[in-house]
């Protein structure tokens, strides 16, 4: 079988060492950045308080407040000399210094990005802040009853009526048309600043000032796609077996309800061994805290920082964030005690470790994630954990008959979890692509096309309208879901680095990470330290001895 050998981005320049002394041109630039920094870094801090402050309260006025604080940060990018200084820098090839060009190519794309008319920026802010209150707030119904995301899943992962599953999948979905309109306004909005800077849309842009490259990106999933077609087709086949029987519907019958999760990105529970039950008599809470402080992580700081528990008006979602890059780390939950929060925790807490352990030394532009997808790397290294049958035991205190019988699925689930995954992330690369080269289009077929092509599922009987816009990333994250699978690739390539050569080990079986603080010290001073210090493939050789590579995500999953 074939594996991926093409990786995407832009290759790093080879880093050299800092001249003894500085030339005229690095002097002017050390000037420009302190000048940014000081200038930066406490509106920095105050828009991301004020992100926070709006997913935790859902208020207008503190949405009003963070759209105010995001314009002023993009007018500082959009600013057209520094820009020209900026560039001019980058192409004359004068700053030798290792970490100056660095930060040069950081603020370069960032200030690319922002090349962007005034009023298009402002309008932009705005429609984009409003849209994430309104994803935010939105609370589904069922027969004219209020319901919670977290009440929608578990009706979708216990319930027996299809009638009723039927319903709670409707409501999941309900956001969608209450967002789309808006939406399609942003993205032609982001399409017309994209041309106005001389790229054909902004899913292109995003790219390029992401150090990646849309090609690259192509032949990483069209290879994966013809990778796992089979063993999905075989798993689903399989998978449409269980449901079947237990929904007394025939396989053909089957629809997106009754599949557990409101988009099929996760495998249903339907195995003899319910993980939700070993959960339900803990707390995820203490169980993260107790295992990220014995691989020598603490989060105890972080905890005490970030809020856990679903109310009112606050974003039903999870996400992680570092507030001023000097320590102020914290995460938002909306913790339950089963399995998918138990993942949830562990995911959220893996991107907050990589920003709390960054070096302090370094320089505070630096002082971030290599890339966008090796933080997701490290959050998904430590999610998967939540299945892990050792992890389990030791965490939870499990029998060795318990365990055994966790042992059995463990390793059916988990592969099958990748695959799902990674043809869950084909949809969402290849619509969100189309979406921005053709906004015009009949986006709820081309939706229904995706999902029937990658995930095998068939559209319902009166489809639900821009059931597409009910995925919180289109608002939230556009442009990004691909490095959710960029760092599945990152997260086995790391833990067969810390399997063969820092514990030592001939294999990972019976391997739980709890208590091996020699993978805590590793990750500490390989990944998490050097922040963006250097390219992100340039910081995976580093760490693991290879450029990207995703044989062992194949080795791991889908052999």
């Amino acid at each position: 079988m074939k594996l991926l050998s093409t990786m995407i981005g832009v290759m790093t320049m080879a880093l050299v060492p800092s001249d003894s002394g500085r030339n005229a041109k690095e002097n002017q630039l050390e000037t420009f950045l302190s000048a940014h920094v000081k200038r930066i870094k406490p509106l920095s801090k105050e828009t991301r308080l004020a992100h926070w402050n709006a997913s935790i309260t859902g208020k207008p006025e503190d949405y009003d407040r963070l759209s105010k604080l995001e314009l002023e940060m993009c007018q500082i990018y959009s600013n057209r000399e520094e820009f020209v200084f900026l560039e001019g820098l980058r192409e004359s090839g004068q700053v030798k210094d290792a970490e100056l060009r660095r930060q040069v190519e950081r603020l370069y794309n960032r200030y690319l990005e922002n090349q962007i008319e005034p009023q298009l920026l402002k309008r932009m802010i705005a429609l984009d802040t409003k849209i994430a209150r309104t994803f935010n707030t939105f609370r589904g119904t069922i027969a004219g009853e209020t319901v919670t995301l977290n009440q929608i899943n578990k009706i979708l992962t216990t319930e027996a009526d299809s009638r009723k599953r039927e319903e709670a999948w409707r409501a999941s979905k309900q956001v969608g048309a209450a967002v789309a309109g808006d939406l399609l306004t942003l993205v032609r909005l982001r399409n017309q600043a994209a041309r106005s800077i001389g790229f054909d849309n902004y899913h292109t842009l995003s790219l390029t000032t992401a150090e990646q490259s849309l090609e690259e990106l192509d032949k990483i999933f069209a290879e994966l796609c013809e990778l796992t077609r089979e063993p999905f087709a075989e798993l689903k086949a399989e998978l449409d077996r269980s449901l079947s029987r237990m929904y007394g519907v025939s396989p053909d019958e089957l629809m997106p309800w009754h599949y557990h999760d409101p988009f099929f990105q996760r495998t249903p529970l339907v195995q003899e061994v319910d993980l939700d039950a070993f959960y339900g008599r803990a707390d995820v809470r203490k169980l993260a805290e107790k295992f990220y402080a014995s691989v020598g992580l603490p989060v105890d700081d972080i905890l005490g920082r970030s809020d856990l528990y679903e109310r009112p008006g606050k974003d039903q979602h999870a996400y992680s964030i570092d507030v001023d890059r000097e320590g102020d780390v914290r995460i938002l939950c909306n913790l339950t005690n089963e399995e998918r929060w138990m993942e949830t925790v562990l995911h959220e807490l893996g991107h907050a470790v990589y920003s709390k352990y960054h070096d302090p030394s370094q320089p505070y532009l630096l002082r971030a994630p290599a890339h966008a997808f090796t933080t997701e790397a490290l959050a998904m290294f430590f999610g998967r954990l939540s299945r892990n049958a050792a992890w389990m035991e030791k965490m939870l205190g499990l029998s060795e008959e318990d365990r055994a019988k966790i042992e059995k699925v463990e390793r059916e689930y988990t592969r099958f979890q990748q695959i799902i995954f990674a043809r869950w992330a084909m949809v969402m690369y290849d619509f969100e692509k189309r979406l921005y080269a053709d906004p015009d289009q009949d986006l709820d077929s081309l939706w229904w096309e995706l999902v029937e092509k990658y995930q095998l599922l068939k559209k319902p009987p009166e489809a639900p309208r821009a059931a597409w816009a009910s995925k919180t990333h289109f608002t939230t994250a556009p442009c990004y879901y691909h490095n959710y699978m960029l760092g599945e690739l990152l997260a086995s390539q790391l833990h067969n680095c810390i399997v063969h050569s820092v514990l030592q080990r001939p294999s990972d079986e019976g391997l739980s990470y709890v208590g091996e603080t020699k993978a805590g010290d590793f990750l500490r001073e390989k990944v998490f330290g050097p922040g963006a210090v250097y390219h992100w493939n340039e910081m995976i050789q580093r760490a693991t001895g290879e450029r990207l590579t995703p044989k062992y995500f194949v080795a791991q999953f889908v052999r």
